[in-house]
């Protein structure tokens, strides 16, 4: 279970950090700005979430999350001609990171013995946190604010964890369930232009 968690979070690092400096790249920030925006994506979330429980923030008890991220901007840096041909580079990374901390978010919350309806909230606040803090870095409206589909793609990714854990399908099935549950969802909402109704001005009278 932890050398799961321990996986989960690693690649989920790297993924919204990509992201992240990737999106920090699209505004012209310098490469410190988009270490920083980096860095901000893929730690903001757990830490808000271990705040939440009463923990020691995660990447303050093991540097391999500062290095992740430094590693990212250099795949940025050296591979960016390459990273720029793939148009959807930065919404699949997006995608894959906000599944793997969805994961990562529920499993802590639940090894610290809290009830599955805060371990859902704790895997969305992981996932989707961390990129509203990016948004506000480079001062755009936050993605989780927009009709798009995405902390929906959590709460989703987030039940199905818990419905395969009611079924007892075992750790593996029930990691892999959640994680293309939230994958699907979000690519299903973009390639079909699926939203949520947005909210309307009264004006008046």
């Amino acid at each position: 279970m932890e050398t799961i968690q321990l996986v989960i979070e690693f690649v989920g690092t790297f993924a919204f950090a990509i992201s992240g400096i990737r999106l920090a790249a699209s505004k012209h920030f310098d490469w410190f700005g988009g270490y920083v925006v980096g860095l901000v994506t893929a730690i903001g979330g757990g830490t808000l979430r271990d705040v939440m429980l009463g923990q020691t923030p995660f990447w303050m008890t093991n540097k391999i999350y500062i290095i992740c991220t430094a590693l990212a901007l250099i795949v940025v840096i050296i591979f960016k001609k390459q990273l720029v041909r793939l148009n959807h580079t930065w919404f699949l990374f997006d995608t894959l990171g906000l599944a793997l901390f969805t994961i990562a978010g529920l499993q802590k919350t639940l090894f610290f013995h809290q009830p599955y309806w805060v371990a859902i909230v704790m895997g969305c606040i992981t996932g989707a946190a961390g990129g509203v803090m990016r948004d506000v870095l480079v001062n755009q409206i936050p993605l989780i604010f927009r009709k798009e589909i995405y902390a929906i793609a959590c709460l989703a990714g987030g039940l199905v964890y818990y419905l395969s854990a009611l079924l007892h399908l075992g750790i593996e099935i029930t990691v892999i369930s959640s994680f293309v549950s939230v994958v699907s969802i979000r690519v299903l909402a973009v390639k079909y232009h699926i939203t949520l109704p947005h909210l309307k001005n009264v004006e008046p009278e």
